[in-house]
């Protein structure tokens, strides 16, 4: 028998034609796992088609030298092959990611069939402080094996909950160590069970696939940062869609994304509920506190001595990283925005203001007063810390980032959005919310929301004391009256709306290419026939570019042929649906 093997090497984009020996015969199936000689050395591989027919112009055909042990099986490979055509990538990256860390050699379990059903694709919008545990139990599968994504690291409550129900849970996720890993994956192999875990337990070994709980469809940790840019989301959805298994995808802001893939309209809890599921939100606007106090509200100096009177924790969110500066109306202190797209625009030359999310310029006016005079808002946040400590003399002020590996066991602590994964606290102010909701990504105010609606989980419901402050010099903001009134519709009519006027996902598709500048040239020349490009321009040594494609399938036929033009010129990155554009 002649198999034919991918190897697990990044630079070999070709599929090889091995020969089984006989005392292979019986374990090697689509799937496994196997080391073959490739130039001279034993590489690992993983067996991609049998029974094949070799080619017949190679004079020898190679056996395989040693089986490693089971892989993913033949459905979720033909799913990686999916994935890696749909985000321009390598099918091998996503075998790694779909396989085992460690051998397994126990065989194939005897394959349960899957149970039929009819695919569906449920949207569930949640309020982000209202538990969430009888909303997964509800979504089980009765019969089958069941998917529950989620990004939060701590689950055992969760988990703790699944089993009390009388099912037999798996927990699937990266931060595990290795044998713990392998473990989960091999018994995943037997069916009947829920499988919880981040982005990579989309590809749990299950047989019996009957359905999948998302939750928080829209946090970026479900898309994969190195290329293939894949999302858990969309994968989940393509792989039950193939089996006939039902989608609940669950968020407090469901993304347009997810609207597009719903079957049916979004479900909404009472009106009651969506209002108890928010902690209290205090609104502060900054063009009405007096001069000088800078992030240092009166209504903030107030809630941290309650806070910190009471015992609680206090945490204020600062996004210091990645940030433009704001430029603000020196008469009214309101946000120089686009007209258009409502991003923070930037002064591109002497007397025009330029918006660097879709483009458009203006002369140097504000919208609100139509003053001339705008100002540049840079935060302080050097001597953030040393205020709050000076503001609170008998309490000890701490900051965490991603550089401190241990939580101080501090009252208050300053830090940026990462910390909202780590700190439990019963308060939490957003000291400049303006940086998120006037990003200069198109997906700025979906992502603002999402930040809040963490917050809005970590301090809890209004009956546990939950308490959010938010800093902003736009009141209005849909994102901002999302937060205060619990009502996610203002914020999903704006992104939708906003989302179809720059042609992004889900009313379009966008990639993001970068690198050599030589290899980005030749892949935008190729592109340039049939597809709208933007750019290219500098970054960094190189250059980087946006395409622009009707939908995902037309974009991944222009980037396989201008992928391979582009690395032929030199080093190139592609990103399809990046987050932060």
């Amino acid at each position: 028998m002649y198999v034919r093997v991918s190897p697990d090497l990044t630079a070999v984009e070709r599929e090889f034609d091995y020969e089984v020996p006989d005392e292979f015969g019986d374990v090697v199936r689509v799937g496994t796992i196997v080391r073959v000689p490739l130039h001279g050395r034993r590489v690992r591989g993983w067996v991609v088609a049998t029974d094949v027919q070799p080619d017949a112009s190679v004079a020898r055909i190679l056996a395989i030298s040693k089986v490693v042990g089971a892989g993913p099986p033949a459905d979720v490979l033909d799913l990686c092959r999916w994935t890696a055509r749909r985000w321009a990538g390598r099918a091998v990256a996503l075998y790694r990611a779909a396989s085992a860390p460690n051998a397994v050699r126990e065989p194939w379990p005897v394959v349960v069939t899957a149970p039929v059903t009819t695919a569906s694709v449920e949207v569930v919008a949640w309020p982000p402080a209202t538990d969430r545990r009888e909303l997964i139990a509800a979504r089980i599968a009765a019969a089958g094996s069941t998917l529950v994504l989620v990004t939060e690291p701590r689950l055992g409550a969760l988990v703790r909950d699944l089993e009390r129900h009388g099912h037999r849970v798996l927990v699937l996720r990266s931060d595990l160590d290795d044998a713990a890993r392998t473990r989960a994956w091999s018994a995943a192999r037997r069916g009947e069970v829920v499988v919880v875990g981040g982005r990579t337990a989309v590809w749990a070994p299950v047989p019996d696939l009957a359905s999948v709980v998302v939750l928080d469809e829209g946090d970026e940790a479900l898309q994969e940062e190195r290329v293939p840019t894949w999302h858990a989301r969309d994968v989940a959805v393509e792989r039950a869609r193939r089996v006939g298994a039902a989608v609940a995808l669950v968020a407090a802001l469901p993304t347009p994304e997810a609207q597009a893939l719903a079957t049916a309209a979004v479900v909404r809890p009472p009106r009651s509920v969506e209002r108890a599921g928010w902690p209290r939100v205090d609104v502060v606007d900054l063009r009405e506190e007096p001069p000088g106090n800078g992030l240092l509200s009166d209504a903030l100096a107030r809630a941290l001595h309650q806070v910190v009177d009471h015992g609680d924790r206090a945490l204020c969110v600062l996004n210091r990283k990645g940030r433009a500066k704001l430029l603000t109306c020196l008469t009214c202190s309101t946000v120089a925005s686009c007209e258009r797209c409502q991003a923070a625009v930037v002064e591109s030359a002497p007397g025009t203001l330029a918006c660097p999310r879709c483009a458009m310029t203006r002369p140097m006016i504000c919208l609100a007063c139509h003053g001339t005079k705008l100002r540049a808002s840079r935060l302080g946040v050097q001597r953030l810390r040393d205020s709050l400590a000076a503001l609170l003399p008998r309490t000890e002020v701490a900051w965490l980032d991603g550089t401190v590996d241990e939580v101080p066991n501090a009252p208050v602590v300053v830090g940026t959005e990462a910390t909202l994964h780590r700190v439990d606290a019963r308060f939490v102010a957003f000291l400049d919310l303006d940086q998120e909701l006037f990003a200069p990504r198109v997906r700025a105010a979906q992502q603002a929301a999402g930040l809040v609606a963490r917050a809005a989980r970590v301090v809890g419901n209004r009956e546990r004391g939950g308490r959010l402050l938010l800093h902003t010099r736009t009141p209005e903001h849909e994102v901002v009256t999302f937060a205060t009134s619990g009502d996610p519709d203002p914020v999903m009519v704006v992104e939708r709306a906003r989302r179809a006027m720059l042609g992004f996902p889900p009313d379009g598709a966008v990639a993001e290419l970068s690198g050599e500048t030589a290899a980005v040239d030749a892949a935008v020349l190729a592109l340039r026939r049939d597809f709208r490009v933007l750019g290219p321009s500098e970054q960094g040594t190189g250059l980087s570019a946006l395409a622009f494609a009707a939908d995902a399938d037309s974009l991944a036929d222009g980037l396989e042929t201008a992928g391979s033009v582009g690395r032929a010129a030199g080093r190139l990155r592609i990103a399809v649906d990046p987050p932060r554009v």
